[in-house]
């Protein structure tokens, strides 16, 4: 897609793998020029050749999104080379998989530091350049765990917990000021992602997503769309919905079913390697592309995706057989 004639110059962080790797290759596919944000030189390269394979154009910029004047220097650096920032996506996140007392107080500083307040300070480097020019689209990459935590990963879910108040609070900013720079948040669910193979872990095994496991080609996909069709909150795949329209009405009963079922459904049967490599301080070296380890047991669509995405369609036939209902009851009369 392109802006006045020019293609679209997007940042996307965590852009070295997972979702952030798939989402370099969809807006690729559509020609845009990508500033890439991670830290391990390895992914950045490759994320760079998949862009420049499919059709963009990219430049790698080493950062850790934790220190605010790396991701200040970056985004000038995207700017200085394709020109004003149309799209920023956050998408960089850490994790630990271990229960709250056994993580270390500079660990959950850590996650909360990369996945939050990444997203925090790459947002400001963005605005700080869209304002004044009165457009631009700003991505959050959240999960259905911005709404409800589940055990072992209570770091992550105070991270995405904290970056739904700050998306609520900065969109409402933005319409009071009758801005034309715009915000969405995008809620996804378990993915096929190698984070699981690099995480830092305490469990006896490996860990792996809460089924149903999506591939991250889906959450790139609605994080493409969201940018183009800035709607409050897009939420990917039936368990998203289901995770926060249930907590919102029974709380307690999904305390009671993550209490006997959330352990054991983050775990594989397989035993942990415990001097596995981890990326919390630092990258794991590699490139390691968008997929993890379960594609056997991944999926590659989502029903409900499609149907948030074309919700004026549904409407539309909707209307239809109620109208056509009617017809035929009048009819019948």
């Amino acid at each position: 897609m392109q802006h006045n004639g020019k293609p679209e110059v997007v940042v996307i962080t965590g852009a070295s793998a997972g979702v952030g790797r798939a989402t370099v290759r969809e807006f690729a596919r559509r020609g845009a020029h990508i500033g890439l944000l991670a830290r391990g030189p390895d992914g950045l390269e490759g994320a760079r050749h998949d862009a420049e394979a499919l059709g963009g154009q990219a430049i790698a910029l080493p950062t850790d999104v934790a220190d605010p004047e790396q991701v200040e220097a970056a985004a000038a650096a995207v700017e200085e080379a394709f020109g004003p920032i149309d799209i920023w996506v956050n998408d960089a996140m850490t994790s630990v998989f271990a229960k709250v007392k056994d993580v270390q107080p500079e660990e959950f500083k850590r996650v909360i530091e990369v996945t939050h307040l990444g997203s925090v300070y790459g947002t400001m480097s963005a605005l700080r350049r869209m304002l004044p020019r009165d457009r631009g689209v700003i991505v959050q990459v959240g999960s259905a765990l911005a709404y409800r935590g589940i055990p072992l990963q209570a770091a992550y879910c105070a991270a995405k917990h904290a970056t739904q108040g700050f998306f609520d609070s900065l969109r409402t900013e933005l319409m009071h000021d009758n801005s034309n720079v715009k915000m969405t948040m995008v809620q996804l669910p378990g993915l096929n992602t190698p984070q699981f193979r690099w995480v830092k872990s305490c469990l006896p095994n490996k860990s792996q997503p809460v089924p149903p496991i999506f591939q991250p080609e889906i959450a790139a996909r609605a994080i493409v769309w969201a940018a183009h069709h800035p709607r409050r909150e897009v939420f990917v795949g039936w368990p998203t919905y289901k995770t926060i329209i249930g907590n919102k009405i029974a709380p307690s009963f999904a305390d009671r079913v993550l209490a006997k079922q959330g352990i054991s459904g983050q775990q594989t049967n397989e035993p942990a390697d415990p001097n596995s490599p981890y990326n919390l301080w630092h990258p794991v070296e590699g490139d390691h592309g968008a997929h993890g380890a379960f594609d056997d047991r991944a999926v590659d669509s989502s029903w409900m995706l499609w149907a948030a995405t074309n919700r004026e369609l549904l409407a539309g036939v909707a209307v239809g057989l109620v109208g056509l209902a009617g017809a035929m009851l009048w009819r019948k009369s």
